[in-house]
């Protein structure tokens, strides 16, 4: 027996077993491959992705942005459903690029993991492809961790890295919002992958296969992939005067929309101005949380706000599927907040 037979046995009795590894990337070739977009050199495997702008842009600015999806990991893992938390992924780092007005260009995942399950590593990285495919963006490489002793049976974690590009003179950054422009809200999936660790405090001990009047498996409905509103953001800067954008994540309404506010102005939002899905009734009655609880905590059905002028707004919200939900207005002490 040679030296790195050795050396290679003694490191799969040591827990890390790189013929797994090597099972993940020839499981993942095909679907990272179906992502490759126009810029995209090379191919899986170089140890560094290339990326090309190609004369795509006059005067290009980059605009990176990293996630995780939080403790809605250990809702996968606990139902042993893995297909779909990759999209959760791309989700919450490609929403907050394209608020800029960014187009992403291309992404990076990082998965880590006690002891490597190449068909779980699978089944999550090709979720990611399927959300960069749906995010119009490359998924040029990645990190496949396995670290015995770190992470407990069957547990993993991720982390996303995406770069996108916007012209200069085209960067969205709120500079132009002023008092009087509407809010224009744009429908969530669900929950999207804010506020599980208050949501598995208060469904833990429930049965996750009924319903619990929410029409479909409670499971089910927890496990809903994070929407992807990129195309759709895109789109619509392309035909309105869009002064702003917020992704509502971790910190909800009150935190998130005065980050894009200039000073000296606020934001109200009217409350029952928008349909919300049935999981967020659920989780205030079952915890008895207040309206400030859910506020900072959850999208509350609204993922994505835009805010444009007054006389855009109806044709805003008939254009993306959304509704007016709310207007900027002079306030001193820069809140965001919910009346009616």
């Amino acid at each position: 027996m040679s030296e790195s037979q050795r050396t290679g046995d003694a490191y799969a009795q040591a827990g890390v077993d790189i013929e797994a590894g090597a099972a993940v990337v020839d499981g993942i070739r095909a679907a990272v491959r179906s992502t490759r977009i126009p810029g995209v050199m090379g191919d899986l495997g170089g140890f560094g992705a290339l990326f090309s702008l190609g004369g795509r842009y006059k005067d290009p600015v980059l605009v990176s942005g990293t996630d995780g999806v939080g403790t809605k990991l250990l809702v996968a893992q606990r139902l042993n459903q893995h297909q779909t938390i990759g999209q959760d992924l791309v989700a919450m780092c490609v929403n907050d690029v394209v608020v800029s007005g960014a187009q992403p260009l291309f992404f990076l995942d990082y998965f880590a993991t006690g002891r490597l399950a190449p068909e779980v590593a699978v089944q999550v990285i090709t979720g990611i492809a399927d959300g960069c495919r749906k995010a119009g963006c490359a998924l040029v490489g990645g990190e496949t961790a396995e670290m015995p002793g770190m992470y407990g049976q069957g547990h993993y974690d991720l982390a996303g890295f995406v770069v996108g590009a916007v012209e200069r003179e085209s960067i969205i950054d709120g500079s132009r919002i002023q008092a009087g422009d509407a809010l224009v809200g744009i429908p969530s999936s669900g929950l999207h992958s804010n506020g599980y660790s208050l949501v598995r405090r208060l469904c833990d001990e429930l049965d996750w296969s009924q319903s619990w009047g929410l029409g479909q498996p409670l499971g089910e409905v927890l496990l809903e992939p994070t929407r992807i509103y990129v195309r759709e953001c895109l789109g619509l800067v392309e035909r309105f005067d869009v002064r702003g954008m917020v992704h509502i994540t971790g910190g909800g309404f009150t935190e998130n929309i005065p980050r894009i506010l200039p000073q000296g102005l606020g934001a109200v939002l009217w409350r029952g101005s928008w349909t919300t899905p049935p999981i967020f009734a659920f989780l205030r009655q079952r915890g008895a949380l207040s309206d400030a609880d859910m506020y900072r905590t959850f999208n509350n059905g609204l993922g994505m706000i835009l805010i444009v002028p007054a006389s855009q707004a109806d044709e805003v919200a008939i254009a993306s599927g959304g509704t007016v939900v709310g207007e900027v207005r002079s306030d001193p002490n820069h809140q965001a907040l919910v009346e009616g």
